[in-house]
């Protein structure tokens, strides 16, 4: 192994960035580590800093990945790399940049948290169950039941959910035509369940404000600003009732109940495009957060299915 002069020329990075870029001590301190790390690791290879190549410092990025690194921090490594070799070849020390080929290792999307089918039943139950109660706020118990099992049963965005039309619902139409973003028209379905919640509530409603001058035109009427029902108040509400079900409130938000719908569809075979459809997404790649679950149900499928598979487990 020639002689290993890459120490050197990491301390002549570090004095660069300190004297012409006026670097903080921290971000010098942060950048000595990151460079002495790695010269670490190439040391157990055999390979000078210096002489490294892309192979080297994909490796390199790969064992960081092994240690628990995430996306971000092995970004951060490679950005202190790129500068440094940067640095060695325009100061006539490497005639190559062996960063250049390297893309920074992607950010993972955190999967959407979602309800079980059995805890989703177990809020729905409880509102339906509190719905039925007479007295002192039964409006606002028939109402939260009205806006869980229409959120649930159609995906629907909660800024669509609460600012809904009046007219919007028909007696005999198990389906909302609804306004979504860009303006865009389109129908969702409503279960039994869904329809009969609506129209209890529908018809509370109008009980309530018959005689009065009132001609607010939304289905979830408020005398705030916006004329309907927030949803800061809904999921302040929704928090309340997962708490009365025995369910985590932490875990429990409206927009998770619209993840809930799309999950537990496609988990029942439903096809990615009609879920696109019903959820009301422009493009098909912001629907694909859920191909995990299509994923998970393929696996099942296979080892229910598959010859091999079967044959495995007979010999477990």
């Amino acid at each position: 192994m020639p002689l290993d002069l890459s120490g050197a020329h990491i301390e002549a990075f570090i004095e660069m960035l300190s004297a012409e870029r006026g670097a903080a001590n921290n971000t010098l301190a942060a950048y000595q580590r990151d460079l002495d790390d790695f010269r670490d690791f190439l040391t157990d290879r055999g390979v000078a800093a210096d002489a490294a190549s892309t192979v080297d410092i994909t490796a390199y990025l790969a064992e960081l990945g092994k240690r628990g690194f995430a996306a971000s921090s092995q970004s951060r490594r490679l950005s202190a790399l790129r500068q440094f070799y940067r640095f060695l070849y325009a100061e006539g020390m490497r005639e190559d940049d062996p960063t250049g080929v390297i893309d920074a290792p992607k950010k993972a999307h955190p999967l959407p948290k979602t309800l079980s089918v059995a805890d989703v039943d177990k809020l729905l139950d409880r509102a339906s169950l509190e719905a039925g109660e007479a007295g002192p706020g039964q409006f606002e118990r028939k109402r939260m039941s009205a806006l869980l099992e229409t959120l649930y049963a159609s995906g629907m965005r909660v800024s669509e959910l609460v600012s809904l039309p009046a007219a919007a619902l028909k007696p005999n139409q198990r389906f909302l035509t609804i306004r979504g973003k860009g303006n865009k028209e389109r129908a969702v379905p409503l279960s039994l369940r869904a329809h009969e919640a609506l129209m209890a509530f529908n018809a509370l409603r109008k009980a309530r404000s018959e005689g009065s001058d009132d001609d607010n035109p939304h289905l979830f009427a408020s005398r705030g600003a916006d004329g309907h029902l927030s949803r800061q108040v809904f999921a302040r509400d929704l928090k309340g009732l997962a708490a009365r079900a025995g369910l985590k409130t932490t875990a429990i938000s409206p927009h998770v109940l619209r993840h809930a719908f799309a999950s537990h569809l496609l988990q029942n075979g439903a096809d990615l495009r009609a879920v696109q459809e019903m959820l009301g997404h422009s493009d098909i790649s912001t629907t694909q957060i859920y191909t995990h679950v299509l994923e998970e149900r393929l696996r099942e499928l296979v080892e229910m299915h598959h010859p091999l598979a079967k044959d495995a487990k007979k010999r477990e």
